[in-house]
């Protein structure tokens, strides 16, 4: 049985539907029984949600030009970085 610690790892694959088949058997398992879980996938699903409406599926391509591009080329360093 996967633990909670185990879940929040595995959430993103979860959402995206690439978790294999025993992975998610055992994820949907441990969700019948933990209802704090439930709440956090839900938090989770509505957090992407809210951002995919908020910024969509953005390359880049579509940003204000009020963005100084310098700040976009650091958030891009950063993202790499991590």
């Amino acid at each position: 049985m996967l633990t909670c610690r185990e879940i929040a790892d595995f959430l993103m694959d979860y959402v995206s539907g690439l978790l294999p088949a025993h992975r998610l058997a055992e994820f949907e398992r441990h969700l019948a029984i933990c209802p704090a879980c439930v709440d956090y996938l839900r938090t989770y699903q509505a957090t992407i949600r809210l951002s995919r409406a908020a910024f969509g599926s953005s390359t880049g391509d579509d940003l204000p030009p009020a963005v100084p591009e310098e700040l976009v080329r650091a958030i891009l360093a950063a993202r790499q970085r991590a």
